[in-house]
């Protein structure tokens, strides 16, 4: 007869149905888990009981009787509610049998006919509980007009993608056992029914069975115990109870607003895992840490840089006698002074002695481009600028005291000791930094001395044995460059000044502090210096592989990774690996006077496991960005769990079982590329002020694993060259895309918004390209061969620009290491005056004849009609 039943007509309309209801629903429900998903799904499982009393099973069936749902569909509510908040998802599938029985002449037949039905629950829009009851009855009852088609049929006609992983269409189960259970006479045996619940087999990875008896709701879950430990279910039963709860007692509030952890959780999210007060001279400043080192160790050298090396006596006497000149020209509290010189002593002296004087220095990169500069200078509006002699021509026609670093018989009878501390506190500025800025404009982050000296102590204690060679290549303009400079200076070490990342290859240190995808070159180069003792990496995620290479191809012992914005004071978090400890997953654990909370929508607690917005408490939070008091308050507010300030920084993350954090990524538009923090949206809106560009969206892609590109995609009419062109005049070399794709409209969703996943990968044209010329000469051609290599693109001519195909200064590290190997000449130095690739092989020595190539350096004959294939982007 079901046969007959389910055919034709009837079977294309249920079949439609589903094939509607669940079109484009999620493939897995991803709730936070103990251990990652095995590949092959494991059937063991543990059993949980669940017994609701009295009160509340009767305060439930009031609320469905006054919104008309039955306590299955109650309960359903419930627990997609405790689902989606628990998976971060707003639309998700769960399983549910039904007795396939809707017919009276079916009720009396003895047989198993019982059918599964999937039911898409909708979260979305932040309903209230009676939004939801409704969403909910609706669907349970199109459900059940719709049962009749074998749940096996649903799965065929949706066609989800299949996974030995996890079963089909959904994870989750709820069973409502409703049936009347009667006795059953048979003649010459006693019958009992059997309870199967406590049976170890997990068909899904949670399946909660529920029933009424005796006027409560009993019944209880079996887990995956290759995913969950009972601790874990049973937290998120409490969850689901106090949900319940929470509906019974106000039907009018949305779902996303209901607590779920409770006072013990709670204390151990806010208060417990945020345990980290330590003291340290809250009242001090900066130079005062350095000024007390230096007096503990006058004749210990401080500063090392091109042969030059300064004990700290010196150190602080230099910066002193500047710090009575600038005094005098008006420098003090919050006083701004601007430093742009080129990398070496005076660099450092100029920093101690704007800090000496009372001032806040603002870094600005020489590299920078003009545009930039002028808009970090109007911004700033410092009161001075340090320079040094190749770099005064900058700024000719400032308004405002340029001095030159480099003369110093302007102040050489200025005293030794530094001024009078004065009107000088610690919540003073100590320096701004400027970051990338979503609005088309970078911002300036204002960090206080007591932020600085906060992280400086942490520092001092948790790296000072390390010191002795800390190698400093950071810009100052990348907030990593407070760490490497000053931890040094207050804590006893040398600090060692080198010129960038490139240099570390050839230096003598023991500690390194740098960006991953810096230090995976060194690695790959074989070009970590042989001292190296500890290695710290923060700004980007780091892998396992990379952990794991330092170890097995160098001598360092320690790898720590760190976590932290600029607004926080560079590092907010950290975690240490040793040599033969494993790899850690998370950022670690609040550093020292930190405390750091994951939260929800409406800034309430996430229980451990769940994703949420990291926000950063206590003594790092900086004053806010100067001259933007919107921006300011809106993402610096008020702590409500400990008082004082916090910083929401728009990142994911959530707690470990253990109280370590798990970064997950940006809940917006910024990225990490190579440590530096960049604002797509401010990358956008400078391709659209090109006159040509009248759409642009920029996206950090990473089409070669390990290396993460920006690609810019465009509506309009200017070529690749021309862009990169526009975008170097106002833009750090950093945040200039490697690749521009031309389209002619922009893909969209069905809701009219960008639709990024349908952007394609760029092709070698996205690149741009000079007009080909073949190399010439033994070394141009073996030049060539490295260069195709290493940036993957299909020729390399003799005019290309190393940079515009996609290369990086830290790629050029290996390519500097495979020029050696090939006997030719590679001076850092001169390659990034002109990185063409026959400029570079005339330093190298064009086509010497007494220079033996490789046969594997030699390429095969080139089709000059060939297009160059997609490279690398890195700057």
């Amino acid at each position: 007869w079901q046969r007959g039943w389910v055919s034709g007509d009837v079977l294309r309309s249920q079949a439609d149905y589903w094939k509607a209801t669940l079109s484009g629903a999620p493939a897995l429900l991803e709730l936070p888990a103990d251990r990652p998903r095995p590949a092959k799904q494991d059937h063991a499982g543990g059993y949980l009981p669940l017994e609701l009393d009295d009160e509340l099973t009767a305060s439930l069936r009031a609320l469905g009787q006054r919104h008309g749902t039955t306590l299955f569909m109650t309960l359903m509510a419930a627990w997609a509610t405790v689902l989606g908040r628990l998976s971060g998802q707003r639309d998700l599938v769960i399983g549910t049998p039904t007795a396939n029985r809707a017919r009276a002449e079916i009720e009396g037949l003895i047989g198993f006919f019982v059918n599964t039905l999937a039911l898409r629950v909708d979260l979305s829009g932040e309903p209230t509980v009676a939004e939801l009851l409704e969403r909910v009855r609706e669907r349970a009852l199109e459900a059940q007009q719709h049962q009749d088609i074998p749940f096996e049929q649903v799965v065929e006609g949706v066609q989800p993608g299949r996974s030995m992983a996890h079963t089909p269409l959904f994870q989750v189960m709820l069973s409502w056992e409703n049936a009347p259970i009667g006795t059953l006479d048979l003649p010459g045996l006693t019958v009992d029914p059997m309870d199967f619940t406590t049976e170890a087999t997990a068909k899904f990875d949670l399946s909660l069975a529920l029933r009424e008896a005796g006027g409560r709701i009993t019944g209880g879950v079996t887990y995956a115990t290759a995913l969950f430990d009972a601790a874990t279910v049973e937290r998120y039963l409490g969850y689901l109870r106090r949900v319940l709860a929470a509906m019974a007692a106000d039907e009018c509030q949305p779902i996303g607003r209901i607590a779920l952890v409770d006072g013990a959780e709670r204390r151990m999210l806010v208060e417990e895992w945020n345990a980290t007060a330590a003291e340290y001279p809250a009242e001090a400043c900066i130079h005062e840490l350095f000024e007390a080192q230096a007096r503990r160790t006058p004749g210990a050298a401080a500063l090392v840089h091109a042969g030059e090396t300064l004990t700290y006596a010196e150190l602080d006497a230099r910066a002193g006698r500047l710090a009575h000149h600038l005094r005098a020209r008006g420098v003090g509290p919050d006083a701004r002074v601007a430093i742009c010189v080129e990398r070496g002593v005076e660099m450092v002296v100029g920093l101690l002695a704007i800090l000496k004087a009372g001032g806040a220095y603002v870094p600005l990169d020489p590299a920078y481009p003009e545009e930039r500069l002028r808009y970090m200078l109007e911004d700033s509006a410092p009161v001075a600028v340090l320079h040094d002699a190749a770099l005064g021509a900058r700024f000719p026609q400032l308004p405002v005291p340029a001095i030159d670093l480099t003369a110093p018989a302007a102040w050489a009878h200025q005293p030794d000791t530094a001024p009078a501390r004065g009107e000088l506190r610690a919540h003073h500025l100590a320096y701004i930094i400027y970051t990338s800025g979503s609005t088309g404009r970078p911002k300036g982050v204002m960090v206080e001395h007591r932020n600085a000296v906060n992280f400086l102590c942490w520092g001092r204690d948790t790296f000072g044995g390390v010191m002795d060679r800390a190698l400093f290549s950071t810009s100052l303009n990348f907030d990593l460059s407070v760490f490497e400079c000053f931890v040094p200076l207050v804590s006893g070490g040398t600090v060692h000044v080198m010129r960038d990342a490139l240099e570390l290859a050839g230096a003598e240190g023991t500690l390194v502090n740098t960006v991953p995808s810096a230090m995976k070159a060194l690695v790959e180069a074989g070009r970590v210096p042989a001292g190296v003792h500890t290695v710290n990496l923060a700004g980007e995620p780091l892998k396992r592989a990379l952990v794991e290479e330092i170890f097995a191809t160098t001598a360092v012992e320690r790898v720590c990774n760190l976590y932290g914005p600029s607004e926080t004071t560079t590092y907010s978090t950290w975690v240490e690996m040793t040599r033969g400890g494993g790899f850690a997953t998370s950022v670690g654990r609040p550093v020292a006077n930190t405390r750091v909370y994951i939260t929800d929508a409406h800034g309430e607690p996430v229980p451990a496991g769940v994703a949420g917005e990291i926000l950063i408490g206590g003594a790092g939070v900086a004053r806010g960005y100067l001259n933007r008091p919107e921006l300011t308050a809106e993402r610096f507010l008020d702590d409500p769990f400990h008082g004082g300030r916090m910083y929401r920084t728009g990142d994911l993350g959530r707690w470990l079982p253990d109280g370590s954090i798990e970064f997950l990524g940006r809940n917006d538009g910024q990225v990490k590329v190579r440590g530096h923090r960049i604002e797509l949206g401010e990358v956008e809106a400078r391709l659209e002020e090109h006159a040509e560009v009248r759409e642009a969206v920029v996206m950090a892609r990473e089409d070669v694993p390990g290396d993460v590109r920006l690609v810019a995609y465009y509506v309009g009419g200017a070529g690749a060259d021309a862009l990169r062109s526009h975008l170097a005049a106002r833009l750090p070399a950093y945040m200039v895309p490697a690749a521009y794709v031309a389209l002619e409209a922009m893909p969209l969703t069905p809701n009219g918004k960008t639709d990024r996943r349908a952007l394609p990968a760029p092709d070698g044209e996205a690149f741009g390209e000079r007009g080909y010329e073949a190399p010439q000469g033994a070394a141009e051609v073996a030049l060539a061969e490295i260069w195709s290599e290493l940036l993957g693109v299909e020729r390399v001519g003799r005019h290309d620009n190393f940079f515009q195909l996609g290369g990086h200064s830290l790629m050029a590290v290996r390519l500097l290491d495979r020029m050696r190997e090939a006997g030719l000449h590679a001076d850092a130095d001169t390659f990034f005056t002109d990185p063409t690739l026959a400029a570079l092989a005339a330093r190298a020595g064009d086509a010497p004849d007494d220079v033996e190539i490789p046969s594997n350096l030699i390429p095969k004959p080139a089709d000059p009609d060939a297009a160059p294939q997609s490279s690398e982007l890195f700057i």
